[in-house]
């Protein structure tokens, strides 16, 4: 069976996370770069990354890489790949994206037009036309240039991966699902724990914990590009990984799981998203501010995303909001809590300073990922 080089981007800061969800679904992992990562793997391979990865941006397929210090060497790199055995002679391709750090070739649009004609004559040659129709199916193509070393990859996912299907509805400044679920999965929270999220939102926190305790696949309900790729993958393939990810599910289980969040309707939109992914009798969500915070259990867990001034009329509020998140935690009995923001002053005011402090970057936007961990409960307690 055929395998392939599948480069799997991921958020910087984070790239541990999906090396351990690689490993899970039993892959070996060949390089690790800042935000993403390389595995081998065959077309399952390519359909289960899709479906089951729960931190990655997307799955990539890479064609090649090669050096490239002129516009010349790129297309001649790029006219020296394989096209024929990815692409058909009716598939539509195109360069969906070039990036370029730290490289002579610097210009996006003339990286993606170059390699457009290579792949072109590329066809051309192997194909014997003059001219393709690419009334098929998509292939889009995703170049990185990084210190004049190229990478070009096939895109198997077409929407990026955060878009799980379920949040039609956002708050104003929403956290991406795969950001939220790889915050989860650095903390020790486990189904069996007590979680609450003050500040949900759109329920970003909630509804990834849920689908995490029910064992859902966090591409189960949507589409993927590949899947029109009957030349590389065949169809039953992906009925079988879909198969797998239903087969998997558990949803009839007992979790403590809370979203609470002062605006009455971002809470209700919150409650419909984790309707549309199927985890809405899972969670408790409630209008209430973060001063009302209150659980008469031990050993839960608070991880949010709270504000942290996007706009310079809210930084004055922040003082202010830290300190009574500070004292609501101090009011829980032997809880650990997790915070992303980019707010400096998060420890001062939150009155403690944090255990572990992790580097994350949200989009162009450096945050920091605060741990403010409790102690270990005895292993014989049950926390329901």
């Amino acid at each position: 069976m055929k395998t392939y080089e599948l480069v799997v981007p991921c958020h910087f800061g984070l790239e541990a996370v999906l090396k351990r969800e690689i490993y899970d679904l039993g892959y070996e992992i060949g390089r690790v770069e800042d935000g993403r990562i390389t595995f081998t793997g065959d077309e399952e391979a390519i359909c289960r990354a899709n479906i089951f990865l729960r931190t990655a941006e997307r799955v990539l397929i890479q064609v090649g890489r090669f050096h490239a210090e002129t516009f010349e060497e790129l297309f001649q790199g790029i006219k020296a790949l394989p096209w024929e055995n990815y692409i058909p002679e009716n598939g539509k391709f195109w360069v969906k994206k070039a990036s370029s750090i730290k490289s002579k070739l610097f210009s996006p649009s003339d990286i993606q037009s170059i390699a457009k004609k290579a792949m072109v004559e590329r066809l051309k040659q192997q194909y014997h036309k003059e001219w393709f129709p690419e009334d098929g199916a998509p292939y889009p193509v995703r170049i990185f240039l990084l210190k004049d070393e190229v990478m070009v990859t096939l895109d198997t996912s077409g929407d990026s991966l955060h878009k799980r299907g379920y949040r039609t509805l956002t708050s104003k400044a929403p956290l991406t699902e795969t950001l939220a679920a790889s915050l989860l999965m650095l903390t020790p929270w486990r189904p069996d724990r007590i979680l609450v999220d003050p500040f949900c939102g759109s329920g970003t926190f909630p509804i990834e914990a849920a689908m995490i305790a029910a064992n859902i696949a966090p591409g189960i309900n949507r589409e993927f590009t590949a899947e029109q790729w009957t030349n590389i993958i065949d169809r039953k393939v992906w009925y079988e990984c879909v198969k797998e990810a239903q087969d998997m599910v558990n949803d009839d289980i007992t979790v403590d799981i809370q979203g609470y969040d002062i605006d009455g309707d971002v809470v209700k939109a919150a409650r419909e998203n984790a309707k549309r992914a199927g985890v809405d009798h899972l969670i408790h969500f409630q209008q209430r501010p973060v001063a009302e915070l209150h659980h008469p259990k031990k050993y839960g867990f608070i991880v949010t995303n709270p504000p942290y001034g996007e706009r310079l009329e809210d930084k004055a509020d922040l003082p202010e909001l830290y300190s009574q998140i500070g004292e609501a935690y101090r009011r829980l009995d032997a809880w650990s809590m997790y915070l992303i923001t980019s707010y400096e002053d998060t420890e001062r005011y939150i009155g403690r300073k944090a255990d572990k402090n992790r580097k994350i970057y949200n989009g162009m936007l450096k945050t920091y990922f605060y741990q403010f961990m409790g102690p270990k409960p005895p292993k014989r307690d049950n926390f329901h």
